[in-house]
C-alpha cells in the first residue's frame, strides 16, 4: 500500500462526513494507526456515501410495482403424461450430469450458532436424532454417497464469513473432510461491508478498527469469482453450482429432477420452492416483474397482495423461497465481468461499537445499520429461470432456533419422520404414537440410502422397528 497522507485522508473523510472514524487518532499506537489507515484506504466511500443515503437512512418500504403476477413453476410430481415424460428426461439428462462431473455442491457456511446457543460455526452444531452428526458431516456424506453412485468424486465449496473461516478450515481438517478427499474441497471468504448507525456514520468496533459485517448470501456470487472457486469451478468443466444453505440438514444437494429441468429449460439460475403454510409465511415470494422470475420479501409484501386469489381459489404468490438454487458457472462468470451489484437491504441489529468518548457499547436494543444482499436478487438478471416446487417434510427443516418452529428439535421430528416414510414407502412396518408422529428414533445415513428407491433395495439389511427403539442404518 502506497505511503497515505494523512491530512487528505482527513479531508476526504470529511468531504463524505465520515472524519469520526480518526477521532482517537492521537490515542492509537503508530502499528494501530496504520492498520486504521489501510481499512480507510479499502473503503470506496464515494459508493459508500450512495449507501448512506440510498439505503441506510431509507427506512420506507420498496414500492412495489402493479404488474406482479404469479410465477409458472413446476410441481413436485407431474400433472400429466406429457409431463411425466419430461421428468422421467430431465432425471436421465440430471444423472448424466452427476455423473459426468458437471455438478458442484456450494454451502453457504457463514453463520454462528449463537441462536443455538452453540459456541462455533453452525456448520459444526451436531443435529442428526441417533449419531448427533453435524451438519458439515451430513453434507459431506450425502456428497460422499452420491459420488459413489453416480462414479464421480463430486467437489464441495464451502463459503464461510471472515469469523468463522478459520476455525471452519480447523473443524474439515481435524475431521478428514468427512471422507472426502481435500483437493476437492475448496473453501473460502465472503466480503464484508460496515456497519453504521441509524444516521449514516460508520461505526467503530474498537479505536482503530471499522465495525463490518458478511455481505450477506448474495455476496456468495461475487466471492466465488474473487477467491478463486469460478476459475477451479470452470478448470474442473463444472456447469451447474448446486447452492444451499448450511442450515437446513433435509437439503438434496444432487437432485437428477432439478438438475435435468434446469438444463433442459436453459435455465441460468432456478430455485426450488415449498408451498406456504399460508399467505403470511414469513419466506420470500416467488412472482414474476416484468417477466423476470423475482422474490419478494414477505416484510415487502402487504397482507392484501399477499392473501390475493387466482381464478382457481389458490392464492396468488403460494410458493415460498427456501435458499434452494441451481446456478450455472457461465450465469456467474457473465455477472462479474459486467460488474453487476446486487441491491442492498438494510437490517436494524445489535451491534456493538465505540462511542465519541471512546467507551465500548454492547446494546441491548437494535442500534444500527447492517447492509447485506440476497443472493435470490440475481434472479431477474437470468436470461431464464426455473421454479420446481419440492415437499417441506422432504427437503426444508431449517435449524435456526434454540426451541419451536425452525429448530433443531423440529429438524431432527422431521428428520425422523422422512426416513420413517422412505421405510413405511419400501413396506417395513413403523410404530407410530396414537396421535400418528413415529414412535422411535431413526436415522438412516447417506451411505446406507439417498431415497425411498434406496430403501426398496435394502430391504433384507432392516431388522424389525419397535416401539421407543432407537436405530442406525448404515
Amino acid at each position: 500500500m502506497p505511503q497515505l497522507d494523512l491530512e487528505k485522508v482527513l479531508k476526504l473523510l470529511q468531504k463524505y462526513n465520515q472524519q469520526h472514524l480518526l477521532n482517537f487518532w492521537e490515542q492509537l499506537e503508530p502499528q494501530r494507526k496504520k492498520a486504521l489507515l489501510v481499512q480507510i484506504d479499502r473503503l470506496d466511500l464515494p459508493q459508500i456515501d450512495f449507501w448512506v443515503k440510498n439505503v441506510v437512512l431509507k427506512t420506507d418500504s420498496p414500492c412495489l410495482k402493479a404488474n406482479i403476477r404469479a410465477a409458472p413453476y413446476y410441481r413436485a410430481k407431474p400433472v400429466n403424461q406429457q409431463q411425466e415424460r419430461l421428468y422421467l428426461k430431465a432425471i436421465t439428462t440430471g444423472a448424466e450430469k452427476i455423473g459426468s462431473g458437471r455438478v458442484a455442491a456450494f454451502v453457504v457456511a457463514g453463520g454462528q450458532g449463537t441462536r443455538l446457543g452453540f459456541d462455533g460455526p453452525k456448520g459444526d452444531f451436531p443435529v442428526s436424532p441417533v449419531k448427533n452428526k453435524t451438519l458439515f458431516q451430513l453434507f459431506a456424506e450425502q456428497i460422499a454417497a452420491v459420488s459413489k453412485k453416480h462414479g464421480f468424486e463430486l467437489p464441495w465449496y464451502i463459503m464461510t464469513s471472515p469469523i468463522n473461516y478459520q476455525v471452519t478450515c480447523e473443524i474439515l481438517e481435524k475431521n478428514d473432510y468427512y471422507g472426502l478427499s481435500a483437493s476437492n474441497v475448496f473453501i473460502f471468504e465472503q466480503g464484508t461491508m460496515p456497519n453504521f448507525s441509524p444516521d449514516g456514520k460508520i461505526l467503530l468496533t474498537d479505536k482503530a478498527t471499522i465495525s463490518c459485517s458478511p455481505d450477506g448470501h448474495g455476496g456468495s456470487l461475487k466471492a466465488l469469482y474473487k477467491s478463486g472457486a469460478l476459475d477451479d469451478l470452470k478448470n474442473r468443466g463444472i456447469e451447474y453450482i448446486s447452492y444451499f444453505q448450511v442450515d437446513n440438514p433435509l437439503i438434496n444437494i444432487f437432485d437428477p429432477l432439478f438438475i435435468g429441468l434446469h438444463c433442459l429449460d436453459g435455465s441460468e439460475m432456478s430455485s426450488k420452492a415449498v408451498r406456504k403454510t399460508g399467505p403470511m409465511e414469513k419466506v420470500g415470494n416467488f412472482c414474476l416483474i416484468e417477466d423476470k422470475v423475482t422474490v419478494i420479501e414477505y416484510s415487502d409484501l402487504d397482507e392484501e397482495s399477499a392473501g390475493a386469489k387466482k381464478a382457481d381459489g389458490s392464492y396468488m404468490f403460494e410458493l415460498g423461497s427456501i435458499a434452494i438454487h441451481l446456478i450455472s458457472t457461465d450465469f456467474v462468470e457473465r455477472l462479474n465481468s459486467q460488474g453487476f451489484a446486487l441491491p442492498l437491504h438494510r437490517a436494524v441489529k445489535e451491534i456493538p461499537y465505540i462511542d465519541q468518548a471512546g467507551n465500548r457499547i454492547e446494546p441491548q436494543e437494535p442500534n444500527g445499520i447492517k447492509l447485506e444482499s440476497f443472493v435470490f436478487d440475481a434472479l431477474p438478471l437470468a436470461k431464464s429461470s426455473v421454479i420446481l416446487e419440492t415437499l417441506r417434510d422432504q427437503e426444508f427443516a431449517p435449524v435456526k432456533n434454540a426451541a419451536g418452529v425452525d429448530s433443531a428439535e423440529s429438524a431432527r421430528r422431521m428428520m425422523v419422520e422422512r426416513w420413517a416414510g422412505w421405510l413405511e414407502e419400501a413396506g417395513v412396518e413403523i410404530p407410530r404414537k396414537a396421535d400418528g408422529p413415529v414412535d422411535a428414533t431413526i436415522e438412516i445415513a447417506h451411505s446406507f440410502a439417498l431415497d425411498s428407491e434406496d430403501i426398496k433395495n435394502k430391504l433384507n439389511q432392516i431388522p424389525e422397528i419397535k416401539a421407543r427403539q432407537e436405530i442406525y442404518l448404515e
